[in-house]
């Protein structure tokens, strides 16, 4: 099991909130999850860039966040649904208000980002 080397940073609320989001799919999958996709299989087909694994440990550090749960129905195959508690509810304003400003100001943030490439 991995263990960190570095003890994070956990002075202020900008440190908590990077902690708990940092991961380039977690704040998607909230999102996604929110919307009604609740299987593994749903979020693959919503976000096609990442890997089964990475989808996977991300959407397990959620859960050991408390941001969302996990539910394993008793049936052959396995089948598995995520949805949000009400602490990972509590973020979607804020990944809306995240989600206008960057349509806002899109094409600024995508001349500076492609200038970088």
């Amino acid at each position: 099991m991995y263990q960190r080397k570095i003890i994070p940073n956990l002075n202020c609320g900008l440190d908590l909130i990077g902690e708990v989001l940092f991961g380039k799919w977690k704040i998607r999958l909230l999102w996604f999850i929110n919307e009604g996709h609740k299987r593994p299989s749903e979020l693959q087909r919503k976000i096609p860039d990442t890997s089964r694994r990475v989808l996977n440990i991300q959407l397990k550090e959620l859960e050991e966040h408390e941001l969302v749960t996990r539910k394993i129905f008793p049936v052959v195959p396995p089948k598995v649904e995520y949805s949000l508690t009400e602490f990972g509810r509590t973020l979607i304003p804020v990944i809306a208000a995240l989600g206008e400003w960057g349509d806002e100001n899109e094409e600024r943030l995508r001349d500076v980002i492609l200038r970088q490439v």
